[in-house]
């Protein structure tokens, strides 16, 4: 089995389940040893298990990504026992999930006002304080990878108003940051999943509850053409293994374009579902939907378009 990653040190928040356990385990697969963090041990030492019954080296270490504290211990115990190296940063840990499904559509002004922290304290202000202490240990090396977890929320409004504000600003996060970065020969990109098979959205849409949310009960018909969640881990492998990975430092990067890119499939041999093809935008837009029978597949939304679609001026 190819180990291109072996020899290199991962970091990869909120592991525990979901995008996060994708992401470690594809990372493992490669040969890395990777650190993997959440709140609760007995998780954690899940995930490395199976992460490491696939190679490489998985250390588990619980760390609550809203604490500057823990965040801090975490990147020490990587300087520590790594001699100060680390080589790909992944900002993924994000605890909204239950908060969004609970909000019910509710408008913004109906909803606690902590819901912007339920949703950003740990998905983005963690995110910035993890770019923070892993940027000072890959500046002096001189090379590294950092990606944030996106989406395409932080291009139009998708869920509630915490959640878009949250999405475009980590978006813009990977911008600024990589502007900075790039003298020092590191990368900072961020990464959008598709539609994702995780165990939350998953479990959630099986139960009758969902059928009141109008979003979910969209989520509910696409689930099959979904991506598992190790296919932002094959996404970064890709990445991280990229001679020219500073050419695509400071952008977005969409998974389906990625599989474009470096030619990925899913783990289970289904092609990742393209879900910037014209035909895929018009089957979510009702009075266009009939469109979709009559386009080739190889047709993609420019995104010129997309950026005139969503400009503020």
């Amino acid at each position: 089995m190819a180990t291109p990653l072996k020899g290199k040190v991962c970091v990869v928040t909120g592991a525990s389940r979901g995008i996060g356990r994708g992401i470690a385990l594809q990372l493992c697969q490669a040969g890395a040893t990777v650190y993997i963090t959440g709140r609760h041990l007995d998780t954690l030492r899940t995930t490395a298990e199976e992460a490491q019954s696939r190679g490489g080296r998985c250390v588990p270490v619980v760390c609550d990504s809203s604490q500057e504290s823990e965040i801090r211990r975490l990147f020490e115990q990587v300087d520590q026992e790594q001699q100060g190296r680390l080589d790909v940063l992944v900002n993924n840990a994000f605890s909204g999930v239950q908060a969004i499904m609970k909000s019910n559509q509710k408008a913004f002004w109906e909803n606690p006002a902590s819901m912007w922290d339920d949703i950003n304290n740990v998905g983005l202000r963690g995110h910035y304080l993890c770019s923070v202490y892993g940027a000072r240990l890959m500046v002096p090396a001189g090379r590294g990878l950092i990606v944030v977890i996106s989406s395409v929320g932080g291009l139009h409004y998708f869920f509630n108003v915490a959640y878009g504000v949250g999405k475009a600003a980590c978006d813009r996060l990977a911008v600024d940051c990589a502007h900075e970065l790039r003298r020092h020969g590191v990368s900072y990109v961020s990464l959008w999943p598709g539609l994702v098979q995780t165990e939350l959205i998953t479990d959630y849409v099986a139960t009758e509850n969902s059928s009141l949310d109008p979003q979910f009960k969209q989520l509910k018909s696409l689930l099959s053409t979904a991506e598992t969640t190790e296919v932002s881990g094959r996404c970064i492998v890709a990445l991280a293994t990229d001679p020219d990975i500073l050419r695509l430092s400071g952008k977005v990067l969409p998974s389906c374009d990625l599989a474009r890119r470096y030619g990925l499939r899913d783990v289970d041999g289904r092609p990742i579902h393209d879900y910037l093809s014209v035909g895929s935008v018009l089957s979510n837009i009702s009075r266009l939907g009939w469109l979709t029978s009559y386009l080739p597949s190889f047709l993609r939304m420019p995104k010129w378009i997309m950026t005139l679609y969503t400009s503020k001026f």
